[in-house]
């Protein structure tokens, strides 16, 4: 009987509940399971392929059991101003971590490696000066044998805890067998690294930086991974006379709200990789997040990637920088470019702008067949650019007498103008000359155009040369009297 008065009073108030009241309950739910179809066809920029938090490692790691207590080898807390470590070819035996130890608040580690790395994984806590003996010179390191640093299989070289400011000089960091570890792990922390190399072979970054500040100076990276080498995820990087070889992807920044990441007199070579192969070959790709953030790009190298520079959302200027031996030279997915000054040897477009503001002067493109690809959402002021194509910049023949035709070039109108003199052969020895490719002039002469410009002959409408040996000169062009030769 309890029952059926409850369901009696259940029917009553759904009965007394207004129509109209229904019918938003009704739309509400249908608003919330309707799919968004605009969505899944056009996802954010902001999508990674790699996840937003990154591993967080600790000596428990490496050391089973490990509760926050000093490493196996117990040295006397942070009382020494310089410690000197000799431990090469004594890998596991903990001596150069608990060097670390040692070392007071702001000294330095000296690390001499006469007989061979020093194995380890250094745990960064405090501020710290680490110093290879003997000095490094990145030019000749592969001549050179200089004081190195190697990581543990499946281990980074070094993490840097997070307000922590370490500096390198004059060492190799080596990570041949890294796994998913980056060589160095920066937890908002800041890292200088000045006169040093890093050989990283993994899954990972040679360099991963979570926040913070990452200074790199007079710096080689060699880095056989399919990730990029260097990662800053919200952080800002400085990079001067930098190398970066070997990797799928040189640079990867997110930048965030404070001082804009420099690249600058940097050089990255990229391995050639088809873009059909594995993650997108990106020279430098700068990803967005939140914050509006600044990268400026200056007399830097970009070669061998499928896309030089990609924007996916951030304000980048790049100046007076060379980007080669790419299929696309710079994309705009979203955010602000300016491009100036610089060369772009690229297969198929030199500037593709998908949404956001582009404005592209005076630079110089080699090799394309289309200078600008632009969409509907994407804004381009472009002004001053050269070109060099022996695909684009074909002439147009105009009838100039009876069916008298000459070769014309269009100039300007479009942001740039076809160059008809061959490509500067100093500036192919610096770019792609300098991966052994054969000079190409990129420059389209028609057929008997040597001695039409001499005054012989004509072309017909379909560009075909008619040579003869009068009328000469302008006499091709009118009726009436002929200078003959």
């Amino acid at each position: 009987m309890k029952t059926l008065i409850l369901a009696a009073s259940a029917l009553a108030l759904t009965l007394s509940v207004p129509p109209e009241v229904s019918a938003q309950t009704a739309a509400r739910v249908e608003s919330q399971t309707r799919p968004n179809f605009g969505l899944l066809l056009d996802p954010p920029s902001g999508q990674r392929s790699r996840p937003r938090t990154h591993r967080r490692w600790s000596y428990g790691d490496r050391y089973p059991g490990w509760n926050g207590a000093p490493p196996p080898v117990y040295r006397p807390n942070g009382s020494e101003e310089i410690v000197l470590v000799d431990c090469g070819g004594n890998p596991g035996t903990g001596a150069v971590e608990a060097a670390v130890h040692r070392v007071r608040p702001g000294g330095t580690l000296v690390i001499r490696a006469r007989g061979g790395a020093c194995v380890g994984w250094l745990n960064v806590d405090k501020p710290l000066t680490i110093i290879g003996e003997g000095g490094f010179d990145p030019r000749r390191w592969n001549e050179n044998p200089s004081a190195s640093l190697q990581a543990p299989d499946g281990l980074p070289c070094i993490t840097v805890s997070a307000g922590v400011r370490l500096e390198i000089r004059d060492l190799v960091l080596a990570s041949p067998r890294g796994g998913d570890a980056a060589c160095i792990v920066n937890y908002g922390g800041q890292v200088i690294m000045s006169r040093a190399g890093i050989r990283h072979s993994g899954d990972e970054a040679a360099i991963l930086s979570d926040g913070g500040l990452v200074d790199l100076r007079d710096v080689v990276i060699d880095a056989r991974t399919i990730a990029p080498a260097i990662v800053a995820d919200g952080a800002t990087l400085t990079t001067w006379e930098t190398v970066v070889t070997g990797a799928q992807s040189g640079i990867e920044l997110t930048p965030g709200a404070g001082d804009p990441s420099r690249i600058q007199s940097t050089t990255l070579a990229g391995v050639e990789s088809p873009n059909n192969y594995g993650p997108r070959s990106l020279g430098i790709s700068v990803r967005s997040r939140r914050d509006y953030g600044r990268v400026e790009i200056s007399n830097t190298k970009v070669c061998g990637y499928v896309e030089g520079v990609a924007i996916e959302g951030a304000s980048v200027t790049i100046d007076g920088s060379k980007i080669c031996k790419s299929d696309k030279g710079v994309v705009l997915y979203n955010g602000e470019l300016s491009l100036t000054n610089s060369r772009v040897r690229a297969d198929t477009v030199g500037v593709a702008i998908a949404s956001g503001r582009a404005v592209v002067t005076d630079n110089s493109f080699v090799g394309v067949t289309a200078v600008f690809q632009q969409e509907y959402r994407a804004q381009l002021t472009a002004s001053g650019n050269r070109v060099w194509s022996d695909s684009l910049c074909r002439p147009t023949y105009r009838p100039v007498y009876r069916d008298r035709y000459a070769p014309y070039w269009a100039q300007g109108g479009q942001g740039y103008e076809c160059q008809r003199s061959a490509y500067p052969r100093e500036w192919w020895d610096d770019m792609d000359g300098s991966y052994g490719d054969p000079y190409d002039d990129y420059a389209y002469s028609p057929t008997g155009y040597d001695r039409f410009q001499q005054g012989y002959g004509w072309y017909t409408g379909q560009g075909q040369y008619v040579d003869q040996p009068s009328p000469y000169g302008d006499d091709r062009w009118r009726e009436g009297r002929r200078r003959w030769r």
